[in-house]
């Protein structure tokens, strides 16, 4: 990457690792965060900046000049806490209901048997998925390899260091609306920067909030975010199943909305200081008191009722959870780790 930088650590050892930068494009807000490895191999964030997000619903661009707008106010903050950073090129979130996965298989046949199997013949494999057919409309977002199989041994983590006649894995396909992937890009690019790769959302949250005992024990990460849910299962160590649910903290602020008559800032308000999602838990005699319009009456909301609506929602999200869980076969008996939770919402 050509963001090279050099900064001394403690030792005056100049840390000469390149700087990673990510760029979240939400629903309610665009973060924009850099760092880099240290010497012990932890990352350490250099700057961090983020901005509203008005453009963007249900994680897809819709407006590309108020998204621009966003990503360089983002971009402004991240400077504003570290001047001395220099940031070109970014890895991208991505999510939005328009991302679909499914599975396939693929094999090839080694030339040279007795030899090892190299990284490059796992390259050319996965590279070969490239061309799997996919809808008219649809672009290959990321191939991720599962198990490998090498001849008559199944499960194998990594083949290199193996040898065989043939090589195959299973993969796990990501796929996503071209015009939607074009509307990211173009963004990124028109507000000055160059996109380094996509990351699928759920993927990206399961890197951050994951360690190696989750993935082997099985888990479900749950990102609730502003305008989708971002899931992704985890099981033996393989990544089983991504999906995104287009609900988000967005829509539980338009519920609070429209059941009790508000305006949108003072549900946003309301759900973040007074939201519960357990109705049964709600103090019974406990109001918030809403200022009226123009002169009107103050309005009284029972913090019981507030529950009842986040509470609604949130069950209506977490059915989706369930309803992918039995998709593949992994309800929450069979998933040790449990489910991590994480978002804003």
């Amino acid at each position: 990457m050509s963001n090279e930088q050099n900064t001394a650590n403690e030792s005056g050892v100049a840390n000469t690792n390149p700087v990673i930068v990510g760029l979240d494009i939400g629903t309610t807000k665009i973060a924009a965060i850099a760092g880099r490895k240290n010497e012990y191999g932890k990352l350490e964030i250099l700057g961090f900046g983020r901005a509203n997000s008005n453009g963007v619903q249900h994680g897809m661009v819709l407006n590309i000049d108020q998204t621009i707008k966003a990503i360089q106010t983002a971009l402004e903050n991240c400077y504003a806490s570290n001047p001395n950073l220099v940031l070109s090129e970014v890895y991208v979130g991505i999510a939005g209901h328009h991302i679909k996965s499914l599975q396939t298989r693929g094999d090839i046949v080694r030339q040279t048997t007795e030899e090892e199997i190299r990284q490059e013949e796992i390259d050319r494999l996965i590279a070969d998925q490239y061309r799997t057919y996919i809808p008219a409309g649809d672009q290959i977002i990321d191939v991720i390899p599962q198990e490998f199989t090498v001849d008559n041994f199944q499960n194998i983590p990594n083949p290199i260091g193996y040898s065989g006649v043939k090589v195959g894995a299973n993969f796990h396909i990501i796929t996503g609306d071209k015009n939607a992937i074009r509307n990211i890009n173009r963004s990124v690019e028109k507000a000055g920067l160059k996109t380094q790769d996509l990351v699928l959302q759920p993927l990206a949250s399961a890197a951050a909030v994951m360690c190696d005992q989750d993935l082997e024990a099985g888990v479900a990460i749950v990102d609730i975010g502003g305008g989708t849910t971002d899931l992704a299962v985890f099981y033996e160590g393989i990544l089983k199943h991504t999906a995104v649910i287009p609900f988000g903290g967005e829509n539980i602020t338009n519920d609070i909305k429209n059941g009790l008559g508000v305006l949108k800032t003072q549900a946003e308000q309301m759900k973040v200081q007074f939201g519960s999602a357990l109705a049964d838990e709600a103090k019974a005699n406990a109001f918030i008191t809403i200022p009226g319009l123009r002169g009107m009456q103050p309005k009284e909301i029972s913090v019981k009722n507030l529950a009842s609506i986040i509470q609604a929602r949130m069950s209506e999200i977490m059915d989706f959870v369930s309803y992918h869980l039995k998709q593949v076969g992994l309800d929450t008996r069979l998933l040790n780790g449990g489910v991590i939770l994480t978002g804003g919402g």
